[in-house]
């Protein structure tokens, strides 16, 4: 565990998050604050199909697309995850994944953008896409391509695919009386069953459940925020002073830093909304449209949407240990069950809390197991050139199986390692490629 955290720290110091934030940075100004000013735009997608799709070149809808993405995004990161940042960098955490994912709206747009670009249509009118070509073929850059899909499948075997899901749902599972070998089994079981049916498959459960479990979660953290809202000031003065002074709100004994809450929130706010990592445009890629631009906005949202959720379960946490002038979570309790226990605590009854984060948790962790199912194989296709897929296939379904035995501490710090090694490549991408982002002849069809 200490090597773990001593790679990871290396990993995640100033050179990668300078990337990340320079590249959505350099994105937000270049594309004129796109997440601020093409925000209702981009939205507006959403709600009314546009006559392009019926004629145009993909394998599902820009809705579809867009579930299939969030499905992969919106998981235990924004309930565990989010918990296990404020319990190790402090209320502060909360703060540098706002300004991650406000900058990585930018990145994502320009992510799924190229996605479009560089995707591949197939002999069996089947769609390829994903960093790994328009690093290839934009940068003519094979090596890097390969890199990028090695680490891509590394981070669904050993990151945010397989143990962080499937371990957070043998914890939830467990409130219910269900044992961790019986929630091996029945995950097991029904992963494979819908991933066999393909990307069409997993985008039409990924439209069922996740809009309807994100709507449902939000309106539970809202009603505590409602019935704390006299704790809320306060709940905010924690964020943002521990983002600049954690000794202020922490006490001056916990030994965290100011260096080490910005290295915990933006290495916890890619881990929830993926911008800048590469995984998002292996779902845009497939979506029913040939206006790169609009896939582009309608992207950006999984970064709102995502974010979105992560603040509200932030909120309740900190709204739960925000009484006194220091932030003193509960001793005893991380992960899932401090969530639980926050949200109970801000409604009143802990049982009810337990069940609204318990239901959450299986929910919005099976889909971000079936979704990065897909990217995966998708990265594991461009290595092995279709080749083996069963093998691919078998390794993933048994490492679903183990993921309840696993320690929560080592599961996230794997994680987080390979989502920085997978970050690297795509980011070298988006760098090199910006000028085929930002080209101003593509500013005009945005006000149409």
């Amino acid at each position: 565990m200490n090597f773990l955290k001593e790679v990871n720290s290396f990993l995640w110091g100033f050179p990668l998050m300078i990337m990340l934030l320079g590249t959505g940075i350099y994105y937000t100004l270049r594309l004129r604050f796109i997440q601020i000013f093409k925000l209702k735009l981009a939205l507006s997608y959403l709600f009314y199909k546009k006559e392009d799709e019926g004629k145009s070149t993909g394998d599902v809808s820009c809705f579809a697309s867009l579930c299939t993405a969030l499905a992969a995004t919106i998981g235990t990161g924004n309930i565990v995850g989010v918990a296990t940042a404020i319990l190790t960098g402090g209320p502060g955490a909360m703060f540098w994944m706002w300004v991650v994912a406000f900058f990585g709206m930018a990145t994502k747009y320009a992510e799924s953008v190229l996605a479009i670009k560089y995707r591949r249509i197939n002999k069996n009118g089947t769609i390829d896409g994903g960093p790994m070509y328009y690093i290839q073929d934009g940068l003519r850059n094979k090596w890097l391509a390969k890199a990028f899909a090695l680490f891509g499948v590394g981070v669904t075997f050993l990151g945010i695919g397989t143990f962080c899901q499937v371990n957070s749902i043998a914890v939830a599972a467990s409130f219910f009386g269900i044992t961790g070998a019986s929630t091996s089994l029945w995950v097991t079981a029904l992963v494979a069953i819908i991933t066999v049916g393909g990307v069409r498959c997993i985008a039409k459960v990924s439209e069922k459940i996740v809009p309807f479990m994100t709507l449902a979660y939000l309106l539970c953290a809202i009603g505590v925020i409602v019935r704390n809202v006299n704790l809320l000031p306060n709940a905010l003065k924690f964020i943002c002073v521990g983002a600049f002074s954690p000794e202020a709100i922490l006490g001056g004994g916990v030994g965290v830093t100011m260096m080490h809450v910005i290295q915990i929130g933006i290495s916890r706010g890619i881990f929830c909304d993926e911008s800048g990592l590469g995984s998002t445009p292996i779902a845009a890629a497939i979506a029913r449209t040939n206006i790169p631009e609009k896939q582009g906005l309608i992207s950006m949202t999984g970064t709102f949407f995502s974010m979105l959720t992560c603040s509200m379960t932030g909120l309740v946490l900190i709204l739960a240990h925000s009484a006194t002038d220091l932030f003193i979570p509960h001793p005893t309790l991380e992960g899932a069950p401090l969530t639980a226990f926050a949200f109970g605590k801000g409604l009143g009854c802990l049982s009810l809390g337990s069940y609204i984060v318990n239901m959450g948790i299986v929910f919005f962790a099976f889909t971000t197991i079936i979704g990065w199912n897909y990217y995966g194989e998708k990265c594991f296709q461009y290595l092995a050139g279709g080749r083996w897929m069963i093998v691919y296939k078998m390794i993933f379904l048994a490492l679903v199986a183990i993921g309840p035995f696993l320690k929560l501490d080592a599961i996230f710090t794997i994680a987080d390692i390979a989502n920085g090694l997978m970050a690297i490549p795509n980011l070298i991408g988006l760098i090199f490629l910006r000028n085929v982002v930002g080209d101003p002849k593509v500013l005009c069809m945005w006000k149409s």
